[in-house]
């Protein structure tokens, strides 16, 4: 895949954004207050979380990105949305006064996580009401839509969304969440990872199994394609055609966070390009494994994924 080709790819995310903070510390005592590690905090990074780092993978890989997302009007959002503008990507973000931005503090040592602490709230009905008109906009400059769900309220009017851009013909992905998926009815393409295919879908314990969920899920919410993410498993993908199982393509795992952002964004970017589903999909898995070799939510490059092109 050539720059020109992957730049072709204009791609629309939308979805919950949060700041990833990391605390890197030394660790070399226990307190004598409680029986707990003290942590020797000596370096701090921000990153961008949620769907901020789908948007940025798919950047990354050389795609026309746009944003579109709200956050809050305090310090994490403006460093958030720093960060966005910072980037390749182009930015349709709000701020919203009164909303508390998504954030996930870790405190690291030795490459090993210590700890999370998460900071949120859920945004307005309204806002997000608000947020429709530039949605409808952005549909007409772009050839693919992107939909992250994180479950913090930010795709309330994920239904609206999949009708209006399929009235345009456009695909959807669907980065999906919780139990009930019937919201993303008559979407392109969802990806639940493992855990989450299983909340929705139920239990399995064949192939065969697995397939039969798949299929019955992909007609009632009458989608085109599900592809399940497996982590040691690799991917299965399942359309009309018989299923595709792609196995799974990690060296070494170090950090699975924001395999599946990885994932999707890849996803995108290669169906933006012109690719079919098939050489997305094996596009996205080998660039799963090249990201769960990094520490925290991270991206590959198209240097990673075609070297020597």
């Amino acid at each position: 895949m050539t720059p020109e080709q992957l730049a072709k790819a204009r791609v629309l995310v939308v979805g919950d954004v949060m700041l990833d903070r990391y605390w890197f510390s030394a660790v070399e005592r226990i307190s004598p207050e409680a029986p707990v590690p003290v942590a020797l905090v000596q370096r701090e990074q921000d990153r961008m979380g949620g769907a901020a780092n789908v948007a940025l993978n798919a950047a990354t890989l050389g795609a026309q990105t746009t944003l579109l997302s709200v956050v809050g009007a305090d310090d994490a959002g403006r460093r958030l949305a720093h960060l966005v503008t910072d980037s390749p990507i182009r930015s349709a973000l709000r701020q919203v006064v009164g909303l508390q931005t998504t954030m996930k503090l870790r405190v690291i040592s030795r490459q090993q996580q210590l700890i999370r602490m998460d900071f949120e709230s859920t945004p307005d009905h309204e806002v997000l009401l608000d947020l429709m008109d530039r949605f409808e906009q952005e549909l007409d400059m772009h050839n693919v839509v992107l939909l992250s769900d994180y479950g913090k309220g930010g795709l309330t009017h994920v239904v609206r969304m999949i009708e209006l851009a399929k009235r345009r013909g456009l695909p959807v992905l669907v980065d999906p969440k919780g139990r009930d998926y019937s919201r993303y009815k008559g979407a392109t393409l969802i990806t639940p990872n493992r855990a989450e295919f299983t909340l929705a879908a139920g239990d399995w314990h064949s192939e065969a199994e697995l397939q039969e969920r798949a299929e019955a899920l992909r007609a009632a919410l009458d989608l085109q394609a599900v592809l399940v993410t497996r982590a040691e498993d690799g991917m299965s993908l399942f359309t009309a055609a018989p299923p595709l199982h792609v196995p799974a393509q990690a060296k070494e795992v170090f950090d699975v966070s924001g395999a599946g952002d990885t994932v999707i964004a890849t996803l995108a970017v290669m169906l933006g390009a012109g690719s079919s589903l098939e050489e997305a999909v094996r596009t996205a898995n080998r660039a799963a494994g090249i990201v769960v070799g990094k520490l925290g939510t991270a991206c590959c490059s198209p240097a990673e994924l075609w070297p020597g092109t």
